[in-house]
Formats: C-alpha cells, sequence, structure tokens
C-alpha cells in the first residue's frame, strides 16, 4: 500500500529570534538554518519514517533540485516530482525562545503544478492506497476527484485554513484533519459540527492539549504527552503524517493517533522541519 501525496516542497529559512517580531519593530536573529520544508514534504517524510510508503507528486522551481534530492535521502519516492520553470517555493520562519513560530510563504512553483504530472502519478496508485493534499497547492480538488473515482481512501489536511477549500472537497474526503482554530473557522462558515460533516473519521488537533477523534458520531480524546517545546514549526504534519503511515499499515485509528502524538512530541523538542522528523524506531523508544 501507499500514501499518494499532492504536497507543498520548500525550502524553510528559519530565523531564531528572541520574540516574535511586532508590527515596525526591527528584531536581530540569534541564528539562522536552511531546512527542507513545506506542509507536504514534511507529511511525506513523516510517512517514510513512521515506516509508511510515502509516494510524492510535486514541482519544484529554479535551483531547488536539492529538495528533491533530500526527500530521496530520507525514503521518500520522488519520480512524480517535475523541476519546471518557476520561482522555488520558499518559507521565511520566524521561531521565538518559547517555541512559538510565524512563518512567511511565498508560493512559487507549489501553485504551478501540471495536471498531467498528477493524472499521470494516481494511474499507477492501487485501490486501498490513500492519497492525501493539504491547501498549499494548485490541482487538490481534481486529484481527489480523481482519486476518488479510483477507489482511493481520501484525505485533507485542512492548512493553511480556507473554508472555501474544505467546502469543495469534503464531500469527498474519508479523514479530515485540522486544527482547533480551524475546526471553529469551518464551524462559523458552515454552521456544522464535526460530527455533521459527513467525513467518517475527523482528527481535531489542540496542541498541548492533544487531540480530538471524531469518528461514527463518538469522540474520543488523546492527551498530549509532557514535553517541553523549543520549535512548534512542522509538528502538525508530522502528526498527519504518521496517522496516515498508520492507517495505511493497518493500524487501528486510536494506535496510530497515539504513535502520532509520541512523534509530534518528540518533533516539538527539535528545532527545523522535514529534516528532524524522527524516525519510528526513535518514537517507540522515547521515555515519557
Amino acid at each position: 500500500m501507499a500514501v499518494w501525496n499532492l504536497g507543498s516542497i520548500n525550502s524553510d529559512i528559519v530565523y531564531f529570534v528572541p520574540h516574535i517580531v511586532a508590527p515596525g519593530e526591527t528584531l536581530p536573529s540569534t541564528g539562522r538554518q536552511v531546512f527542507l520544508g513545506g506542509k507536504g514534504a514534511n507529511m511525506s517524510v513523516a510517512i517514510a519514517r513512521a515506516g509508511g510508503t510515502a509516494r510524492h507528486i510535486g514541482a519544484v522551481g529554479h535551483g531547488a533540485g536539492w529538495t528533491v534530492e533530500r526527500l530521496t535521502e530520507y525514503g521518500v519516492d520522488t519520480r512524480a516530482i517535475r523541476r519546471i520553470d518557476a520561482d522555488p517555493a520558499e518559507a521565511v520562519i520566524a521561531v521565538a525562545a518559547d517555541g512559538e513560530n510565524s512563518i512567511i510563504l511565498h508560493q512559487g512553483a507549489n501553485i504551478e503544478i501540471p495536471m498531467d504530472l498528477v493524472a499521470n502519478a494516481l494511474s499507477e496508485a492501487q485501490v486501498g492506497d490513500w492519497v492525501v493534499t493539504q491547501n498549499e497547492t494548485n490541482a487538490q480538488l481534481e486529484a481527489l476527484e480523481l482519486g476518488k473515482r479510483m477507489g482511493l481512501n481520501i484525505a485533507y489536511a485542512a492548512a493553511p485554513f480556507s473554508a472555501d477549500a474544505v467546502a469543495k472537497v469534503l464531500p469527498l474526503l474519508d479523514f479530515l484533519i485540522l486544527n482547533e482554530i480551524e475546526m471553529q473557522q469551518l464551524r462559523d462558515a458552515l454552521g456544522k459540527e464535526p460530527e455533521e460533516l459527513g467525513v467518517e473519521s475527523v482528527i481535531v488537533t489542540m496542541g498541548g492539549k492533544g487531540a480530538l477523534l471524531v469518528e461514527d458520531g463518538k469522540r474520543t480524546q488523546f492527551d498530549a504527552l509532557p514535553v517541553t517545546p523549543v520549535d512548534t514549526t512542522g509538528a502538525g504534519d508530522t502528526f498527519t503524517g504518521y496517522v496516515l503511515a498508520g492507517l495505511d499499515r493497518g493500524m487501528p485509528i486510536g494506535q496510530a493517533i497515539g504513535q502520532a502524538t509520541r512523534a509530534a512530541a518528540l518533533m516539538v523538542t527539535r528545532k527545523g522541519t522535514a529534516d528532524v522528523i524522527p524516525d519510528l524506531a526513535e518514537v517507540q523508544e522515547m521515555r515519557l
């Protein structure tokens, strides 16, 4: 089985700062690093490191070939990533001393992914595979519609959040994951609770308060693990990737969430994005 991920690929330029910059403020950084990132790339790496088969679908622009090489090194199948005539996708990330972050995103090649690339990649998928996307690329709706027609399991990570984008794909979904702020925005837009969305499995992540699973009209709370965060960037993507890898490998969803909770807890103790996502052995050996 495999998880087909139509996802963004970024160069993450991370600046470490004493606090998140205020309007009009000039703030010297205390350090700078460049990582592989993008919600899509993060999820693909997390899927691979969780023991799943990650098949990434995407595009990269000028000078971003190193990101594809890095994904390959981390065990992601990159044959459906195309190099195109476009700007590279970049994220400028400020990480504060308390672990909070702010992000400026230049979408570049991520929103110029050719639809023929998506269709050709998914033509290799098998019934029972998963297809997932996020709101950082073009062709989301088309990819999920194609996946549905092919009998694939359909997942959506609703970030960066747009109620319109979620509403368009909602009828196709078997799995939806979003954070509690995004769930409130969706509730405001649609007037529906998670149980009323028509999606088999909905996960609402709540940071330090854990995660909520809504399935078959039942709510199940999963507590977060007590850790001291140094950088929350990529923790949600790590969680999502681990859950999807677990489901693709046949795990019950509760077990997959438990494993993902441990992975996300370990992730927030590290500085960086895709390059520092923990592997399955580290997660299993984690001392609580």
